[in-house]
């Protein structure tokens, strides 16, 4: 059966309502059409403004944001330029030309005959003549003197009394070494010493201010640049150690050491000089000698070590009989060596400088066993080939010819200079260049008959045989109060340099005059011819 839904009387609010509720349900029973508490009416419409959309028209803004106007610019650049030349010679004069029936060719033929054998008879003349021998035109301006181009120095070494007992030039030529250390009497194993270089290219040179400065607990005695690194140098001590460093690093130089172990010298080391190895030209080793009489080789090796790697030893009873010497002290073996220099013609063969004043031939390649007790790492060999005549006192200083493969000078305490030849023991020449010491020579490294040498008088005497054989050609003062001039070297890049240093502990380079730079025409010529007379 289908039900139809009773619409829901609504009841007006109030007490009345509520009376209705309570009585509601039966009066809804009666159904539609009838009287009753609650009927239809329709009333108005109630309305309610927002006041929200009033807010926010009230709130709404408008905003805008303009930049300045932006400025141009306008401009414009035209250069003109117009430049106009010309050249014009003179229109050429024509040559007048004879013609050819004005030439007398009969009588011409007839004047060369006449005058042809005396022509020849002159120019054969002219070409046998000397008389323009050695005449060489010289464009370049001659420098009528040396000149001091630098005086450098160390404060806190000159202020101990340190001297400079060596100098060296790097293989670029711009930068000067020196060591410091004594070379008199007394005993300085202890003595705290420097070595000092200079670059001298170095815009703002300061001449008391050296371009790095290694601080080395014994006496410098001897200073060699390697041939190919520039900053590499190594350095013999009074103590007996080799020691090899970085000048690049002045914060932490030191390379390689010998250290103090039975290979290493027991006296003072005199000289270093860098030798290529045998079968690697490109790596170098360093020998050393040294008044103990031995002649060793090192070679840098890891961990900041010098490894010796061959060695000889100089002794009394091996020596050869060629020239009579004085006989030593008794129990005296050593042969004490104060320097060495290497022929420029055979890398094996060297000469050394001996307390005993007497130079000698010696060899690399000597195969005898030395008769020395004392320890070695290696087996230690007999060097020495010849005996040359000794100086009246020990050598300070020998030197090789790099002109000529049998000569080389040596000086000694004895004031002299020799002049020896490789072939024979007696010298060439010698020259007394002073009444004190003689502590270095060097051959010049471009003029084959100019050498150097440093005196203790306090003079560089450079002598040119050319001109004289018995006096020095210039003697240039290199201190005041007669303090020895202990080394020097030439400089084998800028040949026109030489340094040299002394005992106040200044280094002066000199700067030569061109007569010692520029070779003569026949001056290998007069070298040879010299060399020639004293092998007959």
């Amino acid at each position: 059966m289908a039900t139809r839904a009773q619409p829901r009387q609504l009841y007006p609010a109030g007490s009345a309502g509520a009376e209705a509720l309570a009585t509601g349900g039966a009066a809804s029973a009666e159904g539609p059409g009838r009287s009753g508490p609650l009927q239809d009416e329709t009333l108005g419409v109630a309305s309610v403004p927002s006041q929200w959309r009033g807010v926010q028209g009230i709130r709404r803004e408008t905003k805008s944001c303009q930049t300045a106007s932006i400025a141009t610019a306008e401009a414009a650049a035209q250069t003109w330029k117009h430049v106009d030349a010309e050249v014009q010679t003179e229109a050429p004069v024509p040559v007048g030309v004879l013609p050819a029936s004005q030439y007398d060719g009969p009588r011409l033929a007839a004047f060369l005959r006449r005058v042809e054998a005396m022509v020849i008879r002159e120019l054969n003349k002219n070409w046998q003549s000397h008389a323009f021998d050695g005449f060489e035109v010289n464009w370049t301006e001659q420098q009528p003197t040396v000149t001091c181009l630098h005086t450098l120095g160390y404060p806190p070494a000159q202020g101990q009394g340190l001297h400079v007992t060596s100098v060296s030039w790097n293989t670029t030529g711009s930068v000067v070494a020196c060591a410091y250390g004594r070379l008199d009497d007394g005993d300085w194993s202890t003595l705290k010493s420097f070595v000092c270089a200079w670059n001298l290219d170095r815009r703002g040179l300061n001449p008391q201010q050296p371009s790095a400065v290694v601080e080395v607990p014994s006496a410098v005695m001897c200073l060699a640049f390697h041939p190919t690194q520039p900053s590499h140098v190594a350095g013999g001590l009074y103590s007996g150690e080799v020691l090899v460093w970085d000048m690049s690093h002045p914060e932490d130089p030191l390379l390689w050491r010998t250290g103090l172990t039975d290979d290493t010298h027991t006296d003072p080391v005199y000289q270093v000089v860098w030798l290529p190895e045998p079968r690697h030209s490109h790596r170098f080793q360093v020998l050393s000698v040294a008044t103990d009489g031995k002649v060793l080789l090192w070679q840098g090796v890891g961990a900041g070590q010098l490894q010796l790697t061959d060695g000889f030893a100089l002794v009394v009873q091996q020596l050869p009989r060629n020239t009579k010497l004085r006989k030593p002290p008794r129990g005296e073996t050593e042969v004490g060596a104060t320097a060495v220099a290497f022929s420029s013609f055979d890398p094996s063969l060297f000469v050394l400088g001996t307390e005993g004043g007497f130079p000698l031939k010696c060899s690399l390649a000597a195969e005898e066993a030395a008769l020395t007790r004392r320890p070695s790492s290696v087996p230690l060999r007999a060097p020495a080939q010849l005996i040359f005549s000794p100086h009246g006192g020990p050598i300070y200083s020998v030197s090789c010819s790099p002109f000529h493969r049998n000569l080389f000078l040596s000086a000694g305490t004895d004031g002299h200079i020799h002049l020896y030849s490789m072939l024979q023991a007696q010298p060439l020449a010698s020259l007394q260049l002073s009444h004190k010491y003689l502590f270095a020579v060097r051959w010049s490294p471009v003029r084959p008959l100019v050498f150097a040498a440093a005196s203790g008088e306090g003079d560089v005497q450079l002598f040119d045989l050319q001109k004289s054989s018995q006096k020095p050609t210039v003697s240039i003062k290199q201190t005041q109060n007669e303090s020895p001039v202990y080394c020097l070297e030439f400089n084998h890049q800028q040949t026109q340099l030489l340094a040299a240093g002394d005992a106040e502990g200044t280094v002066k380079v000199w700067q030569l005059s061109t007569e010692f730079t520029e070779q003569g025409p026949r001056e290998t010529e007069d070298l040879e011819q010299l060399a020639a007379e004293v092998a007959t």
